[in-house]
């Protein structure tokens, strides 16, 4: 399995700020913080919540190279997991977020009474299959381990992507928010659930791993390359894409820089930094 050090510098970074976050998180504006990026004053920052590799990477290139052209103050704040930039999205402690698709998205606001909607698509990481030991999907075989994401749509997408390569199948019906329990067959395979942030340090413990792309990413995996299988992008629901509180939309801010996370300058950016590993997923959010 081929390992790219591409986005080591970025990683450092982006694991340094995280760290911040996490020791300061008691510590986010609320609604009422003129720092927050709440509310819809334009003269007053925006402040986005995003996953480290490739969100925060791609605002960082908005902030530091077009931003100033829309006369946008533009803040980002990185979070390591998938609930806390929802809830501070939510609560009003952050203007905004970039890390999610729309299968999550809309189980968070289900799960707890959230009104969080989509503003724009911006990209596709494909979910994949990595293995330090198999060098081709038929390569594993029953009796054989692998780890799964236990997030609740992540899971069902990762079964999804299995049972596309015949590796297992599911029951007729099963979708996004699928489970093993919607596993027909196994196949003989034996299954582990774990935090998708901690996939990519399963590698060594299991015989492979299904590792959402931005994880993957951070480990420098380019999955373009080192994933057995990948997910194919046509008809994909899992763009991620901008996502504020209902009734910001119209933020002149948030509209700034939706305009700005589907420019060509983004475009070029994407697939210049991640050679096929993130695509560049523009336009409306479907469904």
């Amino acid at each position: 399995m081929r390992i790219t050090t591409r986005h080591t510098r970025h990683l450092t970074l982006a694991a340094a700020a995280t760290t911040a976050l996490t020791l300061g998180l008691t510590a986010c504006g609320t609604a009422s913080d003129p720092d927050s990026g709440a509310g819809s004053d334009s003269s007053k920052p925006l402040t986005v919540g995003a996953s480290a590799t490739p969100h925060a990477q791609i605002l960082e290139y908005v902030r530091d190279n077009l931003a100033a052209d829309e006369d946008l103050d533009l803040k980002i704040k990185v979070f390591d997991d998938y609930v806390l930039p929802n809830t501070a999205t939510q609560e009003g402690e952050i203007g905004a977020n970039f890390f999610q698709h729309k299968p999550h998205l809309d189980d968070f606001n289900e799960q707890r009474d959230g009104s969080l909607v989509p503003v724009v698509n911006v990209h596709l990481e494909p979910l994949g299959l990595y293995s330090e030991s198999a060098k081709d999907v038929k390569d594993i075989k029953p009796g054989q381990t692998v780890a799964v994401p236990n997030d609740a749509t992540n899971e069902g997408r990762a079964l999804k992507l299995l049972a596309d390569n015949g590796l297992i199948e599911l029951k007729k019906g099963a979708g996004t928010t699928g489970t093993l329990r919607d596993v027909a067959d196994a196949k003989g395979l034996k299954f582990k659930e774990l935090k998708a942030a901690t996939l990519p340090r399963s590698l060594g413990e299991v015989d492979a791993a299904v590792i959402n792309g931005n994880y993957a990413l951070e480990a420098d995996l380019k999955p373009a390359d080192d994933a057995l299988v990948l997910e194919k992008a046509e008809g994909n629901p899992y763009t991620n894409f901008l996502a504020v509180k209902k009734g910001n939309e119209d933020d002149e801010r948030v509209e700034k820089l939706a305009k700005l996370l589907n420019s060509d300058e983004v475009k070029k950016y994407i697939e210049k930094e991640y050679d096929d590993s993130v695509l560049p997923v523009f336009g409306a959010v479907r469904g």
